[in-house]
């Protein structure tokens, strides 16, 4: 597939640079390459100079020589790559100057430290999101809309079907879900990402209900979070002395996908109730492939009518989607009379166990009133 016009001829004669500009940013075998600058955005290999927009693994690698990302992030990116990685941090909104490419940060909404990259150059603008959703959820800088003439945008949940609950509903569930097992003696075992997810669900839910305990992947992050001024409840190590059997009995844990049927799970006990916090959990059969008893629809990435706004607030005119439902977003755009295209990249690691949920919701579009584009992008702001 023909992706961007980084050069290259169209007839075997004529350079194509020669003609027209090359566009501000362009797909390379390393990752999204901005020539101009000379720099790429969220590399998947080793590179020269890295413009990181988030610390998840599939967007942050080990390996390049420079990285560029804003300061929220700092303290994450040196716990995943290396405390020695050479790396410069910005402030949301301050710009720097590289090679005639101005370069900004501005909040994305998804995780601590989320950015998206503004490019200006020769009179042109061109934003890169990275991971984004739309809803303030209290533990990172809301998103902010950049104005743009060429906008790349993630697709994670780019189908109709996806819309999130409001915060107030999602937690009223969870709540819900932990007070009955506690009033049972049940312990409530809650499944989500280390970073960015388990700090969303520590931060909305009710920490009067009972003690809440902290996988050790997840503590961590917890304490990076606290440090920027996030607050978190109270969280304690499965192992702490004060954890008798009856604080046991009414405890949240949250832990990662891959605590489930660990050894380290054993201490709760054969009747503890466990649920998964996802996005895919809005699709039929996810939970019961899950093997749990709840799921619970959390993404902290942007819904269809999330995506549709962030789009419509670059005021763009040229659209570029990346990984996730790419073909339906180009599709849709292209019948809103925008210029839309697909780049092909390595990114959705930190989604991966979604990938035949993702089949079963194009297989839900097809056969689903419910999947109607028009009706489903009526100029709403996220759930």
């Amino acid at each position: 597939m023909d992706i961007g016009n980084g050069g290259g001829t169209d007839d075997g004669n004529t350079p194509r640079s020669a003609r027209e500009p090359v566009d501000l940013v362009v797909a390379r075998p390393e990752g999204l390459y901005c020539p101009p600058g000379n720099f790429y955005i969220d590399p998947w290999r080793p590179v020269d100079r890295a413009v990181i927009t988030h610390a998840h693994s599939d967007h942050a690698r080990w390996g390049s020589a420079h990285y560029l990302a804003h300061r929220d992030s700092a303290a994450i990116l040196r716990r995943r790559l290396g405390a020695d990685i050479t790396l410069q941090t910005l402030a949301y909104g301050e710009a720097i100057e590289h090679h005639g490419v101005r370069v900004s940060l501005h909040p994305a909404g998804h995780v601590l430290g989320s950015a998206q990259v503004r490019l200006e150059h020769g009179g042109r603008v061109w934003v890169a999101s990275g991971d984004y959703k739309l809803e303030a959820d209290g533990t990172n800088a809301p998103f902010e809309p950049v104005r743009c003439d060429t906008f790349i945008t993630e697709s994670t949940f780019g189908l109709p079907i996806y819309r999130w609950p409001s915060q107030a509903a999602l937690f009223a569930e969870i709540d819900a879900w932990w007070r009955r097992n506690a009033a049972a003696g049940r312990p409530s075992v809650l499944y989500a990402y280390a970073l960015g997810k388990a700090q969303r669900l520590l931060h909305g839910v009710d920490a009067s209900i009972g003690p809440i305990v902290s996988h050790g992947a997840v503590e961590p992050l917890n304490a990076v979070y606290r440090a920027a001024g996030v607050p978190l409840p109270p969280t304690l190590n499965a192992a702490d002395p004060s954890l008798d059997k009856a604080a046991l009995s009414r405890a949240l844990v949250i832990a990662p996908p891959s605590a489930g049927g660990s050894p380290w799970l054993k201490r709760f006990g054969p009747d503890l109730s466990d649920a998964f916090a996802s996005g895919w959990m809005q699709l039929r059969g996810t939970r019961r492939r899950r093997g749990v008893d709840r799921g619970f629809v959390v993404s902290d990435h942007a819904d269809w009518p999330g995506l549709m706004a962030a789009i419509r607030g670059t005021g763009a005119e040229r659209v570029f989607v990346t990984h996730g439902s790419v073909a339906t977003m180009v599709r849709w755009l292209g019948e809103q009379g925008l210029q839309a295209q697909g780049f092909v990249t390595e990114y959705g690691a930190e989604e991966a166990e979604g990938a035949t949920d993702a089949a079963d919701a194009a297989d839900e579009v097809k056969t689903s009133d419910a999947a109607d584009a028009t009706d489903a992008t009526d100029g709403e702001a996220p759930a």
